[in-house]
């Protein structure tokens, strides 16, 4: 049986997400991320066993309530008045589902800080582009040149667009309401502690690996879906597809080379390369076989962006009607 306040809900939220963005004041991920950092205080030790509790408790914190809940709305009904139940507690379950989308993804958001760097680069303001992109991805902005920073918004688009949209839908879809906060959750911890550095490598050794284990689906989905919207940015999705899967397991992250290698190759760029980041030297592989990005394909990457966080809402909304 269709499950339609999952579905009304994920396509409700992905609808407000567009139409407002992020919440101005108390959003729930800032929220959550501030719980966390007390958690953390609570339990760091340079191990991987408090990591990994820190990681177990973020995940109850998120998930056991949105599973409460929905327990409490699918409490049996009878007769006439409990018709009108089931209705008031399916209306219920659409409008928390929506609220919850809303919440954790971030597509109008993540567009429109790429689109603001990629305005003040093609206005030649390299000074601006670099005090805006620490808005986007955790690079060292200082000495990045105009074609830098272009490659560096193009992989975060790219890498985000799987992160902030389709993985947080394809949860929903599976899981519901649960499934949307305890994949932001773990996305956010991630984020948190899940680095190469002194105070991470042990205790933020469980927050990577469950992030990573999170995202190879959908990862993979992201890639397949932007071949499949290739054209919207000329690109041709046999090819995009192959070149996903020929440069998508060269990147250090089991994820992100897939994402980063379809948007590749449907901009018709080599991403890829030197980067600092957090006090970090890399060189990373190249992706794709195309020209190096300039400020003018930011504009092009967005336009993907939004084609295929469309298409991941009608699959997630399919999967959704047949769960």
């Amino acid at each position: 049986m269709t499950d339609w306040p999952l579905v009304t809900g994920l396509v409700g939220g992905v609808l407000a997400d567009a139409m407002l963005g992020d919440p101005r004041r108390g959003h729930p991920v800032a929220a959550f991320g501030r719980v966390m950092t007390g958690v953390e205080r609570a339990l760091y030790a340079d191990r991987r066993s408090r990591g990994a509790a820190f990681t177990v408790s973020g995940v109850a914190l998120a998930v056991v309530p949105a599973l409460a809940a929905a327990r409490v709305s699918r409490g049996p009904a009878a007769g006439v008045a409990g018709a009108a139940a089931v209705m008031s507690r399916a209306v219920t379950s659409g409008a928390a589902t929506a609220t919850a989308t809303w919440a954790v993804i971030g597509a109008r958001s993540l567009c429109a800080e790429a689109s603001r760097i990629g305005f003040a680069l093609e206005a030649g303001d390299l000074a601006s582009a670099r005090e805006l992109l620490p808005n986007l991805c955790g690079r060292d902005p200082s000495g990045l040149d105009l074609p830098a920073i272009s490659r560096a918004v193009v992989e975060s688009v790219a890498e985000n667009t799987s992160d902030a949209i389709v993985a947080p839908l394809l949860w929903g879809a599976l899981a519901g309401p649960a499934g949307l906060t305890g994949y932001r959750a773990v996305n956010t911890m991630d984020a948190m502690v899940g680095h190469h550095s002194p105070r991470y490598e042990r205790f933020g050794w469980a927050s990577a690996r469950l992030d990573d284990v999170a995202n190879w689906g959908p990862a993979r989905l992201t890639a397949l879906l932007a071949a499949g919207c290739a054209p919207v940015v000329g690109g041709r999705p046999a090819a995009v597809w192959r070149i996903a899967v020929k440069y998508g397991v060269r990147h250090p992250s089991p994820n992100a080379g897939w994402c980063e290698a379809a948007f590749a190759g449907a901009l018709g760029l080599r991403l890829g390369g030197p980067l600092s980041y957090a006090g970090r030297f890399e060189r990373r592989p190249v992706l794709g076989s195309g020209r190096a990005p300039e400020p003018a394909d930011i504009a092009r990457a967005v336009r993907l962006c939004r084609a295929v966080t469309a298409a991941a809402t009608a699959v997630a909304s399919a999967i959704a009607a047949t769960g």
